[in-house]
């Protein structure tokens, strides 16, 4: 793992296929393959004082570019790491047209993101949590929306391929691990989501007493020691 602060963007690399339950196809085990490197990456981007965002721009098995987050290190806010892998992999490739790539992202690409994606011509996004309230596809109608490229076909390509949901219980790990209380009100508000057939990861012992004093400072929640105690200097 880099430093704190180290710059959290790679150039072409072979990603070893290695995953812990075999898919099906050589496709699964590379999108597996990819998805583990985003979940990397999003680790990293903690340590660098980034939330827990990582992206990877993939021809095949080959990573053209990877990246996390640099929204605190760049003092800039469209800095995610989607967007710094875009570009990393267009400085690299020498051109705009990344058509024919695919773009993983441990969360589902945000609406900013989402048509810079467009405009790249991926051909598949694969992510690992879905954005119900940001994301380009669940929430914004852009990286499925078929008239950005029929009305413009000179500036977007046609919609991507999507697969949501590839290691969402990993990911939601690695988010867990970074802020358990963060995580647990980001659920508790569909910020973030696992696809229905996946559990959430159970939270520790420790990390229950922290959400169980969380709970009683909530608005409205008062703990039951905060209503008794109430009660009786009513009496």
């Amino acid at each position: 793992m880099e430093a704190p602060g180290a710059c959290l963007v790679y150039s072409i690399e072979k990603v070893a296929l290695v995953i812990a339950a075999a898919p099906t196809t050589q496709a699964d085990t590379i999108d597996a393959a990819m998805m583990r490197r985003c979940l990397q990456l999003s680790e990293q981007s903690v340590a660098a004082g980034e939330r827990p965002f990582g992206a990877v721009l993939a021809a095949g098995p080959v990573v053209v570019a990877a990246a996390g987050n640099r929204v605190e290190m760049d003092r800039d806010v469209t800095r995610h790491a989607e967007v710094v892998a875009l570009a990393e992999a267009q400085r690299l490739l020498g051109k705009k047209d990344l058509s024919g790539h695919t773009l993983y992202s441990i969360v589902e690409p945000c609406a900013m993101c989402s048509f810079a994606i467009r405009e790249c011509g991926i051909q598949r996004v694969i992510y690992a949590l879905g954005s119900p309230v940001m994301g380009g596809a669940s929430r914004w109608d852009v990286l499925t929306d078929p008239g950005l490229s029929t009305s413009m076909p000179q500036v977007f390509g046609d919609p991507p391929e999507i697969l949501g949901g590839l290691l969402a219980a990993e990911a939601a790990d690695v988010w867990r691990k970074w802020n358990p209380l963060f995580w647990y009100f980001i659920k508790r508000k569909g910020y973030l989501v696992l696809p229905r057939h996946e559990a959430s990861p159970r939270p520790t012992s420790k990390e229950r007493t922290w959400l169980s004093l969380a709970r009683g400072l909530l608005p409205g929640k008062a703990s039951r020691s905060q209503t008794r105690k109430r009660y009786f200097q009513r009496t």
